[in-house]
């Protein structure tokens, strides 16, 4: 099939969470014009702290955005492994030091959600290349060799050169992309909160990521918007399903897990009135999710478990080698969407696979709790960089 150029046309973005934005600002910048398909009223992001590797600013810095994403982050210096039931630190990995940076190049922070993504959206709002609108939800699209259309809840249709799905988890384009039903229940759910620095004990507070690891739980805490927000995220296995990132959680079912845990950890929990849930979800790897002018990115093509802290670092890599693919061959976009599936789909499935591994790690209990400690314990801070160097140094 001989495909037009269809030149004059937006690529259409469904979705216009981070991953969508990223896109957006990818392919603005390798000078295509883009329209961003939004469902809901405004352009916001859900959700409290990230953490962002070094991956994720090699990818925002070839898009010019490196910058303006550390502004309001914070570096923690170290971050650092706590038994849940001893109190002891299983290993600690200097993450602000001459040799993290010269072992990747770019460094390890965190941030809030929102803040990353209104970075994300302000380069689109000052690029004359991108067009944003809310209130657009997809529900469905026809292809010819000319391009793409979109059929939009309101009946309205839309035209583009290409469709990129960043419609998340639950991706209506997925489903005629890839077809394999509803995502994968891990059975973990997280509760997430934020408090105020002074809400936080004095002799609580760390600037350092800490990981709280107990029996089939784990308790996250770092600092967020330059140490004046702490985030707390707190895993444990359940059965119960919630669709969506963000519904009312039940703190009876957290204490129920968390009750035998150090004092550190219970203190932390008291802190919190009202916490927000989700339960925690991905899919199997694919090795295609592209077919003609339309594509996946994100979690759309390869949601992941959190523990990784890696999705929103995976969609802002798509989205930069997408927008390079595409620029190599414009006039054979399906050739490029191809290209970028082949580019990404054995990184992405390395970590969708390896969260579901730090998953039990960090869960482990009795006997393979005591060979986690036994191997982390003697490590150099070297032997932990090079143990995550095929992530955090790649592409």
């Amino acid at each position: 099939m001989v495909y037009s150029s269809g030149r004059d046309l937006p690529i259409l973005i469904a979705g216009g969470g981070i991953g969508g934005l990223a896109a957006a600002c990818a392919l603005a910048h390798k000078g295509f014009p883009v329209r961003v398909l939004e469902q809901a009223p405004e352009f916001k992001e859900l959700g409290a702290g990230i953490q962002l590797g070094p991956n994720i600013f090699r990818a925002l810095d070839a898009i010019g955005l490196k910058q303006a994403v550390l502004a309001d982050a914070h570096c923690p210096p170290a971050m650092e492994m706590r038994c849940a039931l001893s109190g002891e630190r299983i290993t600690r990995i200097p993450l602000d030091t001459e040799a993290f940076h010269a072992r990747f190049g770019h460094p390890y922070a965190v941030s809030h959600r929102a803040d990353i993504h209104a970075v994300l959206l302000g380069a689109c709002q000052n690029s004359n290349l991108v067009t944003l609108e809310n209130n657009c939800q997809v529900e469905g699209f026809e292809e010819d060799s000319g391009g793409v259309t979109v059929i939009l809840h309101s009946g309205e249709r839309v035209r583009g050169r290409a469709l990129i799905g960043c419609d998340g988890m639950w991706s209506k384009i997925r489903e005629r992309i890839v077809g394999d039903g509803k995502p994968k229940v891990s059975g973990h759910i997280a509760y997430r909160a934020v408090l105020n620095r002074d809400e936080v004990p004095a002799d609580l507070w760390q600037p350092d990521v800490i990981l709280w690891a107990g029996p089939r739980t784990h308790l996250v805490l770092y600092p967020l918007r330059r140490g004046e927000l702490y985030n707390l995220v707190a895993v444990f296995h359940s059965d119960r399903y919630v669709e969506g990132w963000n519904a009312e959680a039940d703190a009876a079912e957290l204490w129920a897990h968390f009750k035998d845990q150090r004092p550190e950890v219970l203190r932390m929990l008291e802190r919190i009135e009202t916490w927000r849930m989700w339960v925690l979800c991905d899919r199997e790897p694919v090795k295609d999710w592209s077919k003609g002018r339309v594509t996946l990115l994100g979690d759309a093509a390869h949601p992941m478990l959190q523990y990784l802290a890696q999705g929103a670092c995976m969609a802002t890599e798509d989205a930069v080698r997408l927008a390079k693919n595409v620029a190599a061959t414009p006039d054979d976009l399906p050739a490029a969407l191809q290209a970028y599936v082949q580019a990404r789909y054995l990184r992405t499935a390395r970590v969708q696979i390896m969260a579901r591994v730090y998953g039990d790690f960090y869960h482990a209990r009795g006997p393979a709790a005591e060979l986690r400690n036994h191997m982390l314990r003697p490590r150099t801070p070297e032997e932990s960089y090079e143990g995550i160097a095929w992530l955090y140094a790649g592409t």
